[in-house]
């Protein structure tokens, strides 16, 4: 491996140690009982740093080599994706990271405060504490009592499994397989294999216009992006940016398109009930953008989303856009034949009337 494909696969690594819920730890006493444990972990200043209490069956692995590892099951890959009847092929796609080193006590108490405020970052994000230091009389006893360990992040490793031993072709059928089957997960599984396998052909269900690509699932960074793209929106008027992010993160659908550079420049998102009904919200292209199809390519990808794609009834307001919807299949309401019942809507408002 290259040097600067090892320090790319490195921050990779660490990454993945950084954002796991879960760390698993473990290590052989000096009597030679083997330790395995499941830890909060989190990295602060190059360290790799979980607490315990001072006493216990982590402490017997202190100054000793130890292994911790993580894993994230990304999709599970039936056989009937490449063969009818052979079970072989059933597989689990996957990423891991390790990490080994000396596990070593930290009593510095700055130290100490930092990784316990780091976890209650990473564990309790909305806030709602003291924020924790050595010197605060709140916390100095805690900071003194536990015991904090860590090893350096010196010798770190990752391990992905997402299909890279197949054949481009192979990878594609794959990719295709995973997006038809649209289990929980299966967009956002299809975007790691794709970018773990940058030689396969685009899938024709991404099929985006010249220097555009398309993503079925948000990528990073895009909750802050799509904020800005949809700022004076006529139809978010009424909404402040906190509310457009919130909306954009609990969709159950969400697709995008970036430019060369991986800048989101086009959005757009569904609420559904994976049966019934679907409503489209926040199609959006950036105004420099528009005329070259995005539009017609993202609203294709997200019709075709599996969290609406089965659903009998697809909703969605505009004032200027019915000629593009149209074309999809759309109808004004009023077209609908009439119900044998009548109803009302109603709506419970909880901001400002637009």
């Amino acid at each position: 491996m290259r040097r600067a494909e090892f320090a790319q696969s490195s921050a990779h690594a660490v990454e993945l140690l950084s954002h796991a819920a879960v760390h698993h730890l473990a290590g052989v006493t000096e009597a030679g009982e083997p330790v395995l444990k499941t830890v909060h972990g989190v990295v602060v200043d190059g360290w790799l740093c979980f607490h315990a209490a001072p006493a216990g069956e982590k402490t017997s692995l202190l100054r000793r080599p130890v292994v911790v590892g993580v894993e994230e099951v990304v999709a599970q890959v039936p056989s009937y994706f490449t063969d009818p009847e052979r079970a072989c092929p059933a597989t689990t796609l996957y990423r891991a990271a390790q990490t080994h080193g000396v596990l070593e006590p930290i009593d510095e108490p700055t130290h100490k405060a930092r990784v316990l405020q780091a976890l209650m970052e990473k564990l309790q994000p909305e806030g709602g504490h003291r924020p924790l230091t050595a010197e605060d009389p709140l916390y100095a006893p805690a900071v003194r009592g536990l015991l904090i360990a860590g090893l350096r992040l010196d010798h770190v490793t990752r391990k992905d499994k997402l299909a890279q031993n197949k054949r481009p072709a192979e990878v594609l059928r794959l990719v295709e397989a995973l997006w038809r089957r649209g289990a929980p997960g299966d967009a956002r599984a299809i975007g790691f294999v794709l970018a773990a396998n940058v030689q396969t052909p685009t899938p024709s269900f991404l099929a985006a216009p010249s220097g555009f690509a398309l993503h079925p699932h948000p990528g990073h960074g895009w909750a802050e992006q799509v904020v800005e793209l949809l700022r004076g929106t006529y139809w978010n008027d009424v909404f402040t940016d906190d509310d457009v992010r919130r909306a954009h993160e609990g969709s159950a659908a969400w697709v995008g398109a970036t430019d060369r550079e991986g800048r989101l420049v086009a959005s757009a998102r569904a609420v559904s009930d994976g049966g019934k009904h679907a409503w489209v919200y926040d199609v959006v292209v950036a105004p420099e953008l528009r005329g070259r199809g995005l539009g017609r390519a993202l609203c294709g990808l997200l019709l075709d989303h599996p969290a609406v794609r089965r659903c009998r009834r697809v909703w969605l307001g505009t004032r200027d856009a019915q000629r593009l919807y149209a074309s999809f299949g759309f109808v004004p309401r009023s077209a609908l034949p009439p119900r044998p019942y009548a109803t009302t809507e109603m709506v419970l408002l909880r901001g400002p009337v637009g």
